[in-house]
């Protein structure tokens, strides 16, 4: 599975991941950084990726436009990289 990490996600997550998702990337790995969340979609929409996010905007996104991509709209509030993991 081919995970993208938003912005409010550190970066670090796809190093702690990659045994498990080689494939991970955040938006900063691939010019996202600042893009809007339509910007942010249909990149993860053309390239294969669903969205891990803790932004309620794409799962209103994915009930307007359907799928893909797929959104994991993690709802553990702030925590660390090591637990988001």
């Amino acid at each position: 599975m081919k995970l993208l990490f938003d912005q409010n996600i550190s970066f670090r997550i796809t190093k702690s991941l990659s045994s498990s998702f080689s494939e991970a990337k955040h938006i900063s790995q691939v010019g996202l950084i600042d893009s809007t969340d339509i910007g942010i979609w249909e990149y993860a929409r053309q390239n294969g990726f669903c969205i891990v996010t803790f932004d309620s905007d794409y799962y209103d996104l994915s009930m307007v436009k359907g799928c893909p991509p797929k959104i994991i709209w993690l709802r553990i509030g702030n925590a660390t990289t090591q637990r988001i993991a």
